[in-house]
């Protein structure tokens, strides 16, 4: 596994086929609190919206009911950057790519410090996620 934070999150190269690595991600958010509440099949959506074909690409709507209820309770507002979205699409030669949304970044368009505990603790969260994938 190869991880590295870039732009707008986390990046997770998995030695693994796409289901694999899907299942693998799935399972690495429920072990830190995070169920799925969403799953976009990207690759079925082009097709059957634009006749395009695209690799297998899945945009996961992660959530940790707790992280969430405290940064709706602080600022309602908060749903419009909920869920934490994972993507997880087929790679080259066997592998597989993540991307997980780092919670510390969106605070940038928040201008609310009570809420910058939260994002710490959903980021130290989703790396944990990002390292359990190796």
């Amino acid at each position: 596994m190869t991880q590295t934070t870039e732009g707008l999150g986390i990046k997770v190269i998995l030695h693994a086929d796409f289901e694999t690595a899907r299942q693998r991600v799935i399972d690495a958010l429920k072990a830190e609190g995070f169920g799925v509440l969403t799953e976009i099949d990207v690759k079925d959506t082009m097709k059957k919206k634009l006749d395009v074909d695209f690799r297998p690409y899945r945009i996961l709507g992660a959530c940790n009911p707790h992280l969430a209820h405290q940064a709706l309770t602080l600022a309602p507002d908060m749903g419009l950057l909920l869920p934490c979205n994972v993507t997880v699409a087929q790679g080259e030669g066997g592998r597989s790519k993540s991307r997980i949304i780092d919670p510390k970044n969106m605070m940038e368009f928040v201008n609310n410090p009570a809420l910058e505990p939260i994002a710490a603790a959903a980021r130290d969260k989703l790396l944990r996620v990002a390292q359990s994938l190796s």
